[in-house]
């Protein structure tokens, strides 16, 4: 009677394990890397977000209820058509499961579209429009690194409080770096500071000599850099050239990657302010994962490729624990657990779509100051996740 007991016991786990199994669409879960693999964007994301989220996989088991983890990769070349056309192909006839890093906010807009379209799961890592989720939120769509509101207060908030009170802006002349103007400029505004003016250059403008002038004449104490790669890198160099630090005024960039500041070297970027939810060097967790990262790769992780990573594997663990890839289903569950990693540090997933955690403000070091390689950042202050997202947009329905 006992073995008859315990043959039926093992045959319901049995049946158990293999219902589990059989809500795993294709019998695989397919994760699509969609990046910029060769442009401008390809440093801070392309193979190196490619790496991270195989890590992700790896690190999991290369399976999740039974079934193989599929990664693959794509390039939409900044191109808001051919990644939509990409997406459309992945959702319909290969099966992926989830997309995630798509950098450029035009190209990741596009990207959503097509998901929310779609019912299937998107997280963008590399996206910065608060539209994300806002406006345009969806049920099956996430940002989880940062957004223009988060990097604006970040840097904006903490330095007028330093006695930054002063700011000229160099803005990309794009929408991402508009967004950025507008919300660190109303930052600035109600803390008390004042904006004198600013520039506008083009994106990819490799002269900058006219814009930079333009912020030195200004005599503003901060020369606020408004946009990403490669503007933020060519802007940030000629000021070092033109002596803006050893004037007196110091340059703070509301986004600056790490990959950048070693494009520049510390000798064009050392004193530079800039906000970040990630850096490598921060403790004993980040220092772990990114010697690893740094092995296959020989640069250390950005914030956007450590963000694959913890979204690639948050998204896994929401699978094993809802026992399906169902997009709405998983989705669900990825808003209920919160993210204990060495990325989120106990962030939360919102409604809206925002994975909301801590981000922190950072200064360049000198030279003198650096003491073995990649050591590029001092920490200056700690920004709760709440203070820097901010409250859920009411132009978000499915939050209403």
């Amino acid at each position: 009677m006992y073995g008859l007991v315990r043959a039926l016991a093992a045959t319901a786990l049995i049946l158990a394990a293999t219902a589990a199994q059989a809500q795993i669409s294709d019998d695989v879960v397919k994760i699509g890397v969609l990046s910029d693999m060769t442009g401008p964007s390809s440093t801070p994301t392309g193979q190196g977000s490619v790496t991270a989220a195989q890590m992700a996989i790896d690190d999991f088991g290369g399976s999740v209820l039974g079934k193989p983890i599929q990664l693959i990769v794509g390039d939409h070349q900044i191109k808001p058509d051919i990644g939509t056309a990409i997406a459309r192909r992945w959702y319909d006839t290969e099966q992926v499961d989830l997309i995630v890093d798509v950098p450029v906010s035009a190209v990741g807009l596009a990207v959503q579209t097509v998901a929310s379209e779609k019912k299937k799961l998107l997280i963008v890592t590399a996206t910065g429009t608060a539209d994300f989720h806002g406006k345009f939120c969806s049920p099956y769509t996430m940002q989880w690194v940062f957004d223009t509101h988060a990097l604006a207060v970040g840097t904006a908030q903490e330095v007028v409080k330093r006695g930054g009170d002063a700011w000229y802006f160099l803005t990309d002349d794009i929408a991402f770096g508009h967004a950025l103007e507008r919300d660190a400029a109303a930052v600035i505004k109600r803390e008390g500071g004042k904006v004198l003016g600013s520039a506008r250059p083009p994106f990819g403008t490799t002269d900058m000599s006219s814009f930079v002038l333009q912020a030195q004449a200004s005599r503003a104490k901060i020369i606020g850099i408004a946009g990403g790669p490669p503007n933020n890198v060519n802007e940030i160099k000629t000021g070092g050239e033109f002596g803006l630090f050893q004037g007196g005024q110091q340059m703070a960039a509301l986004l600056a990657l790490i990959t950048d500041i070693d494009a520049l070297g510390l000798q064009s970027a050392q004193g530079l302010l800039l906000t970040t939810a990630f850096y490598w060097d921060m403790d004993e967790q980040t220092r772990a994962w990114s010697k690893r990262f740094f092995a296959k790769m020989q640069r250390m992780p950005t914030m956007w490729q450590a963000g694959v990573y913890s979204a690639v594997t948050h998204y896994l663990n929401s699978v094993k624990a809802v026992g399906t890839d169902n997009p709405g289903k998983v989705a669900s569950k990825m808003r209920d657990i919160p993210i204990h990693d060495f990325f989120g540090h106990g962030g939360k997933l919102r409604a809206d779509g925002l994975m909301v955690h801590d981000l922190w403000l950072a200064e360049v070091k000198s030279p003198e100051e650096s003491k073995y390689p990649w050591d590029y950042y001092k920490i200056l202050t700690k920004i709760p996740g709440d203070q820097a997202f901010g409250p859920q947009d009411p132009a978000c329905t499915i939050v209403n």
